[in-house]
């Protein structure tokens, strides 16, 4: 990784970008990139706002983002996160949620059970909880795991917490947008049910990437590394964001460059 920031640094940018123009960003527990890049792009929402009142591309509607966190005091209006969540999610009032898994396929299919043959799992994981619900209804699902490797990218899931895809004729408003690993971005083809690499991060490979990826993807002949965060986004997640996300996640705020 580029000494002058971090991976964490580089994913909170990467995902910043990925939310602009979203409303209502809701990020679950055990969070802290997703957490800290909703809360980048809601610093970026206000100061467009502040330079063009009512008129910004990154403020629909003339307001800034709304971020919910589950397990913030001051990033979370809710009084029962999970019900909360749902009823909004059904209502298309929530823009953006991230899922991740112990394994996810070239179908975004991801796996939160186990592995094994269920029910004798030889890992048992936390378990699906409401992944597929909102799976189903959010627009903008972004697929995050830091862990790039065969063991959690893989051919088939073993167990299908959420689906990727649904059969013809299936109502369904929400999926995958994309998948984000510590080596790269996917973005996800609902009409081929594919991934397809767009951006390999530096210092990494499309070899690296073919070679640590159990499903086969799409690739263009030329893949663009990941463009680094901006000297002023770096100040942003090196000042305010530090200190935002500090209340929810101290331990992984400390890790930012002072």
């Amino acid at each position: 990784m580029n000494p002058a920031y971090s991976r964490a640094e580089l994913l909170v940018a990467v995902i910043a970008r990925l939310l602009e123009g979203c409303r209502h960003v809701v990020v679950g527990a055990s969070s802290p990139i997703p957490g800290a890049a909703a809360l980048l792009r809601q610093e970026l929402s206000k100061d467009a706002l502040r330079a063009s009142p009512g008129q910004a591309l990154n403020a629909p509607q003339g307001l800034p983002l709304v971020v919910t966190i589950l397990g913030s005091n001051r990033y979370n209006s809710y009084t029962d996160g999970g019900v909360e969540t749902f009823d909004m999610a059904a209502q298309g009032r929530i823009d953006a949620f991230f899922l991740g898994g112990g394994q996810i396929d070239g179908q975004a299919n991801i796996n939160l059970v186990g592995t094994g043959t269920y029910p004798v799992c030889d890992v048992r994981w936390p378990g699906s909880f409401g992944s597929a619900y909102l799976y189903y209804l959010v627009s903008k699902v972004i697929l995050f795991r830091e862990e790039h490797t065969r063991r959690v990218l893989v051919p088939k899931v073993d167990f299908i917490s959420a689906p990727g895809v649904s059969a013809p004729g299936v109502f369904r408003s929400g999926g995958p947008y994309g998948l984000l690993t510590g080596l790269a971005w996917f973005s996800f083809d609902k009409r081929k049910h594919r991934f397809r690499l767009e951006n390999v991060h530096p210092q990494h490979s499309v070899e690296e990437v073919r070679d640590q990826t159990g499903f086969d993807f799409d690739c263009p002949d030329q893949v663009p590394f990941t463009p680094a965060p901006e000297a002023e986004i770096l100040a942003l997640i090196r000042g305010r964001i530090r200190n935002e996300i500090s209340e929810t996640y101290p331990r992984f705020a400390a890790t930012f460059a002072n």
